[in-house]
C-alpha cells in the first residue's frame, strides 16, 4: 500500500507543474494593462493620472452671433488638450411646438407694454425676430436643430500651470462671448465623456441651429485650392484642405 501512494502522489505533483507557455500567458498584458495610467486620483476640480493633472470645461453661453473661425484660436493654442463636441438632433416638430408658445409669451409681454405706454424694450422686439426667422427657417427645411455639448481637457504638471491655461482659454473665449465653466465635482464624467468613446456623461447642451453649428467645426484653412467642390483630405505640406469639384471639368467621366 506504501509503494501505491507513493506512485501516486508522484503522479499528482506532476500534473501540478505549470509549462512555460501557462506562465507566459498569467502574465501576459492586455492593451488597457499598456494604456491605463500608473495611479488615479479624483478631486473635485482636475484628475491626477500618474504625472498629469486633467480639468475638464464645458460651454455654458454663446453670443447671439457667432462669427466664422471663432473656434481657430483656441484650437491652434500651443497646449496640450482635448476637444470633444457631441451633436445631438432635436426633432423639429417638438421643437417648432415650443418655439410657437415662446412667441406667444414674447409677443405678450410686448402688448402689455404697449398697454401699460412704456417704451419699447429692444430685447423682447430682437428676440422675437430671431423666433420667427428661427421658425421660418425650421418649417422650410434650411435650418436643424441640434443639442450641442462642447467640452475641453487641458492637461498640465502643476496646479499653477493649470490655472494659467485656463486663464488664457478663458480669455479669448470670453473676448467672443462664448463663456465656459469647470465640470465641479464631475471632473471623472467630464474627463470620461473627453475620451474618444462616444459617451456623453455630463450632458450640458445648448441648441445651436446648423450655420452657427458649423462654425465650430476646425476647418481651417490659410490657403484653398479651389473655392468650391467637395472635401477631398487635408494637405499634408500645409496642413491645408483639398477641395476639388469634378463637375466643372469638360469631361468629369474620364478615367484616364
Amino acid at each position: 500500500m506504501g509503494i501505491l501512494n507513493l506512485f501516486g502522489k508522484k503522479k499528482e505533483d506532476e500534473t501540478n507543474i505549470a509549462l512555460p507557455s501557462q506562465v507566459y500567458q498569467a502574465t501576459e498584458l492586455e492593451l488597457k494593462d499598456i494604456i491605463a495610467p500608473s495611479a488615479l486620483k479624483i478631486s473635485p476640480r482636475s484628475l491626477n493620472l500618474g504625472d498629469k493633472i486633467v480639468r475638464t470645461f464645458f460651454v455654458i453661453s454663446y453670443p447671439r452671433y457667432l462669427a466664422e473661425n471663432w473656434f481657430a484660436p483656441i484650437i491652434n493654442l500651443d497646449r496640450i488638450f482635448d476637444i470633444t463636441i457631441f451633436i445631438h438632433p432635436v426633432e423639429t416638430a417638438s421643437i417648432l411646438r415650443h418655439f410657437q408658445k415662446k412667441v406667444a409669451e414674447i409677443q405678450s409681454q410686448i402688448n402689455i407694454r404697449e398697454e401699460k405706454g412704456l417704451v419699447r424694450d429692444p430685447v423682447l422686439d430682437i428676440a422675437y425676430q430671431d423666433l420667427e426667422n428661427l421658425r421660418d427657417s425650421l418649417q422650410q427645411a434650411q435650418e436643424k436643430l441640434f443639442d450641442v455639448g462642447l467640452y475641453l481637457s487641458i492637461y498640465g504638471e502643476t496646479d499653477a500651470e493649470l490655472d494659467k491655461i485656463e486663464s488664457e482659454i478663458k480669455s479669448i473665449l470670453e473676448s467672443k462671448l462664448v463663456y465656459v465653466k469647470p465640470a465641479l465635482f464631475q471632473q471623472e464624467q467630464g474627463f470620461r465623456s473627453v475620451l474618444p468613446l462616444a459617451n456623453d456623461e455630463l450632458q450640458v447642451t445648448s441648441k445651436i441651429n446648423s450655420t452657427p453649428l458649423s462654425s465650430i467645426f476646425p476647418f481651417i484653412s490659410f490657403d484653398l485650392t479651389s473655392d468650391k467642390g467637395i472635401l477631398y483630405g487635408i494637405n499634408r505640406h500645409n496642413s491645408s484642405l483639398v477641395l476639388f469639384d469634378r463637375f466643372s471639368l469638360e469631361n468629369y467621366n474620364s478615367i484616364t
